[in-house]
């Protein structure tokens, strides 16, 4: 029975009406890991056989773990193709829509509550989003991606960027489509589960 499969709790019994919480029973019973609040998904590992495994080998240059922050896969030993895409799938939709923290920007006075107070506040709030919100709604991505899988048991790899873009997403003010989006999660399940990667572990 594995760890990440299964939950070990202590469950207390309480008799009938009449028992004391001395009479109690303490039992250890095992719940199946909590369900995914997106529902159960419907890729079968028969579907590997349709999913390319991408190109995860290449030469060390040196350079390329500057980048590993960004650029990375996840793997965990013994976990089937279903398995790793139901765990993917589930992080991707925890870190679907996040918002980039940038408000509104508050003009000064006399400005405050006019015309054009208004209408320069969305300016400024436009241009703020433009420079900085694509960029923090990235690395919000990624970082709710690597702790929902790290608590899940995968392992962090590095990836040169040129081999990573060939399988993988930024969602910053634009997203990508379903249909590719559907594509590229398989082909990280993919790997997630069956990979050969090299280099170390980089933790969360």
């Amino acid at each position: 029975m594995k760890m990440h499969d299964l939950a070990a709790v202590a469950v207390m019994v309480a008799l009938p009406f009449g028992g004391t919480p001395a009479a109690a029973q303490e039992k250890s019973v095992y719940l199946a890991d909590s369900a995914s609040p997106f529902g159960v998904p419907t890729v079968t590992n028969a579907d590997a056989q349709s999913v390319t495994m991408p190109k995860l080998d290449y030469t060390p240059s040196g350079t390329e773990a500057a980048d590993f922050d960004k650029y990375y896969v996840f793997h965990r030993a013994d976990t089937d193709f279903a398995t790793a895409y139901g765990d993917i799938a589930e992080c991707d939709n925890y870190a679907r829509g996040l918002q980039s923290g940038i408000s509104d920007v508050q003009v000064p006075y006399p400005y405050a509550g006019t015309m054009a107070g208004a209408l320069g506040g969305a300016i400024g709030s436009a241009v703020a989003m433009a420079i900085f919100g694509s960029a923090e709604k990235r690395r919000l991505r990624r970082v709710n991606m690597r702790t929902c899988m790290n608590f899940k048991g995968y392992d962090r790899y590095g990836l040169p960027k040129a081999l990573w873009d060939e399988f993988n997403f930024e969602e910053g003010l634009s997203g990508v489509n379903e249909e590719k989006r559907q594509h590229y999660l398989k082909q990280q399940a993919l790997v997630a589960s069956s990979g050969k990667l090299q280099g170390k572990v980089l933790g969360l």
